[in-house]
């Protein structure tokens, strides 16, 4: 296996520095002139400053303002970090050993940075307050979403642990709080089609064969609403959101099913009331059965005087 370059800048806040490889057919003069043409949204007084500042390197060090340009070369830099809304929300560890850290992720945080959410991530968070550099998850839970994370510590030992999960053989369970009505009938699984188009925030499920399936328990119910089990045995974007849904009653605080709604990203109330609570597997290394559980609950079903409000 071809190992990953090693990028010539260190990490800037748990982030590795952005790589782009330089055509080998282009007329341009330096590098500063491909950078200017390739990166439309940076400005090129941004580009020069970085420049003077030793802030964009090749292997062999810094560039200057006139390095000339070199087809089939390579530089790094660090991009410039968007404005982002704090996420006042702790991330608690469940499990750390020297292969593996398991966490319980809060609601509004992201997995790993993506558009405007780059700091303000678990993985980002996690490679800096833990000093794990190398950090990776395994897996990915929604932004809205809470609950376990599976990241591992050792790049040994990487692709065991995420063929685990592209394989299908974690076992996964989410508790979910939605209405209770007595007409649908569970436990049951729900099978439909999903699709989920680029730059599309929805998915929908659309006729055609099933490629999501989702076995729903009625755990309890009380004062009109449900505590749910949701087993998913497949992974589709948003799959247990839509399945939910699908029944007719969606999982309290969704702002995408039924209704899409525009929640300010600031807004961290009335979080979607989703969390995945335990994790499950045969350890790909030791060959050990592994059970992690949530540390979390959910606020609907704890504090409904509060949800309420």
């Amino acid at each position: 296996m071809r190992r990953r370059q090693q990028p010539p800048l260190p990490k800037r806040y748990g982030l590795d520095p952005a790589r782009l490889r330089l055509p080998e057919e282009g007329d341009w003069a330096t590098v500063r002139d491909h950078l200017v043409e390739r990166l439309p949204r940076v400005p090129a007084a941004r580009i020069d400053q970085l420049l003077r500042e030793g802030g964009i390197v090749d292997l062999d060090g810094p560039l200057a303002l006139d390095a000339p340009y070199v087809p089939g070369g390579a530089v790094w830099f660090h991009r410039d970090l968007p404005e982002e809304t704090t996420v006042p929300f702790d991330i608690t560890v469940v499990h750390r050993d020297d292969d593996l850290l398991v966490v319980d992720k809060p609601h509004f945080l992201a997995t790993i940075p993506r558009g405007q959410h780059i700091l303000q991530t678990a993985l980002v968070r996690l490679r800096r307050e833990l000093d794990l550099p190398d950090l990776i998850p395994a897996h990915r839970l929604d932004r809205v979403t809470a609950g376990l994370i599976l990241f591992v510590a050792n790049p040994a030992r990487r692709g065991s642990y995420q063929t685990m999960f592209h394989k299908r053989t974690v076992g996964k369970e989410y508790e979910a709080i939605a209405p209770y009505d007595p007409a649908v009938e569970l436990p049951r699984t729900v099978r439909s089609r999903i699709i989920k188009e680029k730059q599309v925030l929805l998915a929908q499920e659309v006729a055609g064969e099933p490629n999501a399936e989702t076995r729903i328990e009625l755990l309890e119910h009380r004062d009109g609403l449900g505590r749910y089990r949701l087993r998913p045995l497949t992974g589709r974007t948003h799959q247990l959101r839509l399945h939910m849904n699908s029944l007719g009653i969606p999982i309290l605080g969704d702002d995408f099913y039924p209704v899409l709604t525009d929640k300010p990203v600031d807004d961290f109330t009335r979080p979607l009331q989703l969390l995945a609570s335990s994790l499950e597997f045969t350890d790909p290394i030791t060959g050990v059965p592994r059970r992690f559980d949530t540390t979390r609950s959910l606020q609907a079903w704890t504090e409904p005087e509060a949800w309420a409000g």
